[in-house]
């Protein structure tokens, strides 16, 4: 099951583990085993929210530093492009199917590279397929 950095930063936040990642996504997932995953995520957060407010003010202060630091490194390593090759492969997919939904949830946003893609698929469908695969490869 795939975990939102939210989810995953908030738990990191407020656990009394050791704040690496890796820790953090074994915690939660080993306590989302039942059927209901969006209750044992909840029972994951009160948990920790719980040790949390057990801290003195000086280790709250080094946790929230310490989750920050982390923070930084997850969206250096999104911004260099270390996703899953699955994501690139079902993009290119779609790039042929419907270029400029591709592009759209390629770059996250409708910038300039999504209207050329529009654009270039409304009047020829071949070079807007084109250019949405260049966008996403």
């Amino acid at each position: 099951m795939k975990r939102t950095p939210a989810v995953l930063l908030a738990a990191m936040l407020f656990t009394s583990v050791s704040l690496n990642a890796s820790t953090v996504i074994t915690e939660s997932t080993t306590k989302t085993t039942n059927n209901s995953p969006a209750i044992a995520d909840d029972i994951v957060v009160q948990d920790a929210m719980a040790e949390f407010r057990s801290l003195s003010r000086v280790e709250k202060k080094m946790r929230i530093a310490e989750v920050k630091k982390v923070a930084k490194e997850f969206k250096v390593q999104k911004a260099a492009g270390t996703d899953a090759s699955t994501d690139t492969i079902l993009l290119a997919i779609l790039a042929i199917l419907l270029p400029p939904l591709a592009v759209y949830l390629h770059e996250n946003a409708t910038n300039s590279k999504f209207w050329l893609s529009l654009i270039l698929t409304l009047l020829f469908w071949i070079p807007g397929v084109i250019y949405a695969l260049f966008v996403v490869l």
